[in-house]
């Protein structure tokens, strides 16, 4: 009997150990930076998003108006949380949304603690090395901000400036490669750049041109220079090799730009 007792209980705990191999996290694992959590289902035991159904989690840095921010009930809104929700419609899955810091979104991504970032993020080819793009689902400037009274008109005049970007972002990309290090200061986010420009710690910010309205709209004494510093493309970002999810995901966006969803998204956020 012991010998039957023990060969069972053996057998109980290898099944337990398989299904939690087969199963997502418990909960969503977030590294400290990690503000907020959003998700359309109470269940946190979500199962992987290889196939379809169980929970997509997104990844996003929700200070980047009108892609992602957060509303007065601390959800994230916005372009991406839009195309995120329709995208797990499509394959029938509920979505979870993740807030971080920018620059923790890969990372976090490569560690499995998320399985989508969806946050206005460019496709450079440094970061492809890193992650696997899906199709791209819009086009973003890099525009630049300086004061009302500034002598800056031009990429050109910023040589000699300090400018302040948000750190990972392509704007931290371009200037670090085009000014220097010294030239370049990195905030957290857009939002603290540009209190940095108000305040007069430093001479221009670049950012992505939407989140840029925003933040001159907010801050009297600001203003968009005409010329555009970058044009790139916008794509959501998957773990390195997870090929099956970015087919299901690859699919699903080419669905929602054939009927219309996608456009209809962005022009509910963007008014030409």
């Amino acid at each position: 009997m012991k010998k039957k007792l023990a060969a069972l209980l053996a057998m109980s705990m290898l099944l337990t150990g398989a299904l939690a191999g087969c199963g997502g996290s418990d909960e969503p694992a977030q590294d400290d930076t990690a503000e907020n959590t959003q998700s359309a289902t109470q269940d946190e035991s979500a199962e992987s998003t290889e196939t379809t159904g169980g929970t997509l989690r997104m990844g996003t840095n929700a200070t980047f108006p009108p892609y992602e921010t957060v509303d007065d009930n601390n959800n994230v809104v916005g372009i991406d949380a839009d195309i995120a929700q329709a995208v797990a419609d499509k394959l029938g899955m509920d979505l979870q949304i993740i807030n971080m810091e920018f620059d923790s979104l890969i990372p976090a991504l490569s560690a499995d603690q998320i399985d989508i970032v969806l946050a206005g993020m460019t496709v450079t080819p440094e970061r492809e090395e890193q992650v696997d793009f899906t199709e791209s689902y819009a086009t973003g400037i890099q525009s630049i901000i300086v004061p009302e009274d500034s002598t800056i008109a031009s990429v050109d005049d910023l040589a000699d400036k300090k400018v302040g970007v948000q750190t990972g972002t392509t704007g931290d990309i371009y200037c670090t490669d085009d000014l220097g290090e010294d030239h370049v200061q990195r905030f957290e986010s857009g939002v603290v750049a540009t209190q940095a420009l108000v305040n007069g710690q430093i001479d221009a910010v670049v950012i992505d041109n939407e989140p840029a309205k925003a933040y001159v709209e907010a801050n009297s004494g600001l203003k968009i220079l005409d010329t555009e510093y970058a044009v790139e493309d916008y794509a959501a970002a998957v773990k390195k090799g997870n090929t099956e999810l970015l087919d299901q995901i690859n699919g699903a966006l080419e669905e929602l730009k054939a009927d219309g969803t996608i456009d209809e998204i962005i022009a509910n956020y963007i008014h030409e």
